[in-house]
């Protein structure tokens, strides 16, 4: 793995994480639905080497997980 994939994940965790920071309206399972999308993206990118699927495969997977988290907590 080179350095520019391994820094393209960075940012894009990066900037998944500096967009949540203005959902101060959103309730808590939506927020854990965003967070687990942002970070299945970069860990599927990772994974994968970058690919493109591999990312969105990975955001669609972390989205799921962080509804699923989410619903239990008020």
């Amino acid at each position: 793995m080179n350095i520019s994939r391994i820094s393209a994940a960075g940012a894009l965790v990066a900037v998944a994480l500096l967009g949540l920071a203005s959902c101060d309206t959103m309730s808590r399972r939506d927020k854990d639905m965003a967070i687990g999308a942002g970070v299945g993206a970069g860990v599927g990118a990772v994974l994968t080497g970058g690919s493109p699927v591999g990312t969105v495969g990975g955001a669609a997977v972390g989205g799921l997980i962080g509804n699923q988290v989410g619903k239990d907590k008020k």
